[in-house]
């Protein structure tokens, strides 16, 4: 018998709560009402009038009315409207034919959707052969200001909610977004059945904090735009957002730009509601990034727990792997693949496994947790049917286990996942254990006179997610220094702050950094000694454009995230320091980078080609050596892109300088 998700994941309450009906307007409902014989409940929208340029006063009024039930009638012609709120305790039906359409020069906000309900409850909207449409080209462009959030239905923290029948299109963002209006508020209770999802701008349909979600027998197609891009996207933003008892059953993930299906969930930690989400007999056909995609947190606290599992699924024509497992640990989730087929997949690059496990930078635990039972592998390539892309370098895998069914050209094998077979299949690579140096507790000051101290430009260094930098100043200096916070590739971008904090732990600036704008920092030092700036611009990037006082990047937190970053970097190495390392590594897929560590006397010591994985310079040096300013040289690398890539210095102070003059030396340890 074949294993099933438990009941309590994939009952959904079809019927509505008892709870008290809204008032309506009383004049609105009465002539509606009127007007639809035989049910003195039910209205239909062209009785409150319709305007083939705008209707968006008469859906609305429906709407309003108090009706429990609206039908949205055929009239020949598309419902032309603005953005349209939805009721609680309504059914809006929408007749065969029927069209909802966006209203050209509408929409200008970033997040005016077709249809929305924030905290709403017992809603059923149902719609076999309706589609809901947006104009998704023409919000790509003036006079739209870019978003990703103008979805065909947003649904926050609302229940019991049924969704069926509708093909929902062309959305400047997804086709359905489950997000939250309240905090610690889940959408519950929500059912989706037979929805066509196709060409939306971000995803098809987007799970940001769900409770007793059911999908069944859906399509999900065509995603392009901005990323991620997929089918379907699981990914809570805070770690009080919630994936409990989420089910997806016969749906189909077609020709996604970002992927098929997307559990992007590191926003959960440790402390989170352990996540349970079940796919049966899914299918991903001809997604690029990847069939599935799962990507956690991996530390102790930030690793979610709970259980995924995928049974009797196909994945099939990925560009990508059919299945990525990005940065879970043994100890997270319980991850488990029954009876699932990849199917010629990981087209784009032969090299790629059909399987792909990869860490990340900061991962600290062994990757793994993973159950594969029966499951089978159509790949008529000479390659290892799972692979491990190592950016920490060294953490390894733990818990990987099950059976394989292998089928290629020349037959086909089962075969039981051991230790030994792994470590045939994943070679890990140890690096030298060499820890990151903690600037706690260290004064720092510029190895030059302050005087011979000039700035020098850093415009060509890109920063990426973080950006964490270090000044030095003298009581009274006039600070000043231009920071641009530029976009990259198609994210959408908004206002982030930026603090600097003096050399006692005091805040004494934090400003705002618009997008696609250079903004100038001013403050007068208050006291001799180092100043920290950080911001964090996700997706996009920021540059100091210019400075009064050389600034230096700051790895003390993690390996310094560079984008498409091309020249050289200077770091200071104290005296006595007998070894040191320097991490480099491009994004770990099709993205690298080409770095060369150079000694004190202009020496190439080592130069690495298309770094994508993990790689460590190691120096030792005699006891006794004196300091020295060495310099590590990035540029583009041979074969792969040169997009995402990361540095991180060990044993020495996490620093990097565009120039000699701006290196800061360790004085004295307090």
């Amino acid at each position: 018998m074949r294993k099933r998700c438990s009941a309590a994941m994939l009952i959904v309450p079809t019927v509505f709560l008892a709870c008290a009906v809204e008032a309506r307007p009383a004049q609105a409902a009465g002539p509606a009402i009127a007007a639809a014989p035989g049910n003195d409940r039910a209205v239909k929208a062209s009785a409150f009038g319709f305007d083939a340029i705008d209707s968006t006063r008469a859906l609305q009024a429906a709407i309003d009315s108090g009706a429990a039930k609206v039908v949205i009638d055929n009239v020949g012609k598309p419902w032309i409207v603005d953005p349209i709120t939805l009721a609680s305790d309504q059914e809006v039906f929408f007749e065969k034919g029927t069209e909802v359409l966006a209203r050209k020069g509408s929409f200008k906000g970033t997040s005016d959707s077709l249809f929305r309900a924030h905290l709403k409850r017992n809603i059923t909207l149902t719609g076999y052969g309706a589609t809901l449409r947006m104009r998704r080209d023409d919000y790509a462009g003036p006079p739209y200001k870019k978003g990703e959030w103008r979805h065909v239905l947003d649904l926050r923290s609302c229940s019991n909610v049924r969704i069926q029948g509708l093909t929902l299109a062309e959305s400047g963002g997804d086709g359905i977004y489950l997000g939250t209006a309240a905090r610690n508020v889940p959408n519950k209770d929500i059912h989706i059945k037979d929805v066509v999802c196709d060409k939306n701008y971000r995803q098809g349909i987007s799970v940001i904090n769900a409770e007793n979600l059911l999908v069944e027998d859906c399509v999900l197609s065509n995603t392009a735009g901005t990323a991620p891009a997929a089918g379907i996207d699981f990914e809570p933003n805070a770690a009080g957002e919630r994936l409990v008892r989420c089910t997806m059953r016969r749906c189909v993930s077609r020709n996604n730009a970002g992927g098929g299906y997307l559990l992007a969930i590191p926003g959960l930690s440790a402390a989170s509601s352990p996540v349970s989400l079940c796919f049966e007999r899914c299918r991903s056909t001809e997604d690029q990034r990847a069939a599935v995609l799962i990507h956690t947190g991996n530390t102790l606290e930030k690793a979610v727990r709970g259980s995924i599992e995928f049974s009797d699924c196909v994945f099939e024509g990925s560009t990508g792997p059919g299945i990525l497992i990005s940065n879970k640990p043994d100890g997270g989730c319980r991850l488990r693949f029954l009876r699932c087929s990849l199917l010629d997949v990981a087209t784009g690059r032969r090299e790629r496994a059909p399987i792909l496990l990869t860490d990340n930078n900061d991962s600290t635990q062994p990757v793994g947790g993973v159950e594969f039972a029966d499951c089978l592998i159509r790949d008529h390539g000479e390659r290892k049917p799972m692979t491990l892309v190592e950016m920490a370098g060294g953490v390894g895998l733990k818990g990987i286990a099950g059976n394989l069914v292998i089928e290629t050209g020349k037959g086909r094998a089962s075969v039981t996942i051991t230790e030994k077979l792994l470590a045939d299949w994943i070679p890990v690579t140890a690096l030298k254990a060499i820890p990151r140096m903690s600037l706690s507790g260290i004064t720092l000051k510029p190895i030059l006179e302050q005087s011979s101290a000039k700035p020098a430009a850093m415009a060509f260094a890109r920063l990426r997610q973080t950006a964490r930098l270090v000044l030095y100043a003298t009581q009274g200096d006039e600070v000043h220094f231009r920071v641009r916070h530029m976009p990259f590739a198609k994210y959408s971008g908004h206002t982030i702050p930026l603090v600097v904090v003096s050399p006692s732990g005091r805040t004494i600036q934090r400003v705002g950094l618009p997008w696609k704008e250079d903004t100038e920092i001013r403050f007068r030092a208050p006291a001799t000694g180092v100043y920290r700036v950080a911001a964090d611009p996700g997706l996009n990037f920021v540059q100091v454009a210019s400075s009064s006082h050389p600034m230096s990047l700051n790895g003390e937190e993690g390996p310094i995230h560079f984008l498409g970053t091309r020249g050289e970097f200077y770091f200071w190495v104290p005296p006595g320091t007998t070894q040191f390392g320097v991490r480099v590594c491009g994004e770990g897929l099709a993205e690298g980078v080409k770095a060369a560590l150079v000694d004190p006397r202009g020496k190439v010591v080592e130069e690495r080609d298309d770094v994508a994985e993990m790689r460590q310079f190691e120096v030792v040096r005699p006891a006794g050596s004196p300091g020295e300013v060495w310099n590590l040289r990035l540029s583009k690398p041979t074969r792969l892109t040169m997009e995402d890539h990361f540095v991180d210095l060990r044993g020495i102070p996490p620093l990097l300088s565009a120039s000699r003059e701006g290196l800061l030396g360790i004085v004295k340890s307090q």
